[in-house]
């Protein structure tokens, strides 16, 4: 892909905490962030080694960023870690919910263990970092010099909020959950100046997914499912986040933005529908 020129520092000034920024998605979002004029909190639950490699990409370049631990699906966890954010930046601006994980099985054999970790990582974790995120907008009060909005929350999801995946119920249904955990709590704060979006990526070339696209067998047969005929990028993901972060996004609340290449356009259904 070529690359894509810096959009510039238009969230300069502003403070954004990425949850599950060590590796794949979260990590480029946070490093997008950051060009874009950021202050970033970096989260991490298992990977302190990965947090750290993307604090000191984002300071080598001239940036503010700083690591911090916190299972995103555990109370104490979320409010010690908002609390060291607001002891480090001040406040808070941009929340960016990120962290998730997969615990794959056929239905039948799904345990509910892995059911449980699966919702409580992927929909309570982001019930809990934004519940947090919300308080502190409203503590901190307007500031009309940094952002138009009083904060800005946006939900990592996925094309599976949508699109069923056989073996995967416990993720779809977190994702699916996501939706409409967006759609309500950007009803319910926008009266408050509060945007809430989310961005579905498709494909992406991440660890999570390496198998699927890792060979070009195994990709030739991921490019059926995109229009587009290219796997994503993770920086593809951040510049949407950016986006929607932004003023320049304003007017957006309750949207869902899929950045998929077109998979959920159900290219089956080209030829022979």
């Amino acid at each position: 892909m070529p690359p894509i020129t810096d959009i510039g520092p238009i969230l300069k000034g502003q403070r954004a905490l990425v949850t599950g920024a060590s590796s794949g998605i979260g990590a480029d979002v946070a490093k997008e962030l950051a060009k874009a004029g950021a202050a970033v909190a970096v989260n991490y639950a298992g990977n302190p080694a990965g947090a750290e490699a993307v604090v000191a990409e984002i300071t080598a370049r001239g940036g503010t960023a700083f690591s911090i631990r916190a299972d995103v699906s555990q109370e104490a966890d979320v409010k010690a870690m908002f609390a060291k954010v607001v002891e480090t930046f001040g406040t808070l601006d941009i929340l960016v919910n990120n962290a998730g994980l997969q615990k794959d099985a056929p239905f039948h054999e799904l345990s509910i263990e892995d059911w449980n970790r699966v919702i409580g990582v992927n929909l309570t974790g982001q019930f809990l970092c934004a519940r947090e995120a919300v308080n502190e907008f409203l503590r901190r009060g307007p500031q009309p010099e940094l952002s138009a909005a009083l904060g800005k929350i946006i939900c990592i999801s996925s094309v599976h909020d949508v699109i069923p995946w056989a073996g995967h119920a416990n993720y779809a249904a977190s994702k699916g959950g996501v939706m409409m955990l967006m759609k309500t709590m950007a009803q319910e704060l926008a009266g408050k100046k509060i945007r809430v979006n989310s961005v579905s990526p498709g494909a992406i070339r991440t660890p999570i997914n390496r198998a699927a696209w890792e060979t070009p067998e195994a990709e030739a047969e991921l490019l059926k499912l995109i229009p587009y005929y290219r796997v994503g990028d993770p920086p593809d993901i951040g510049r949407a986040v950016v986006w929607l972060a932004s003023d320049a996004a304003d007017y957006v609340t309750g949207t869902t933005l899929y950045v998929d290449g077109g998979m959920t356009l159900y290219p089956e259904f080209r030829e022979g529908g």
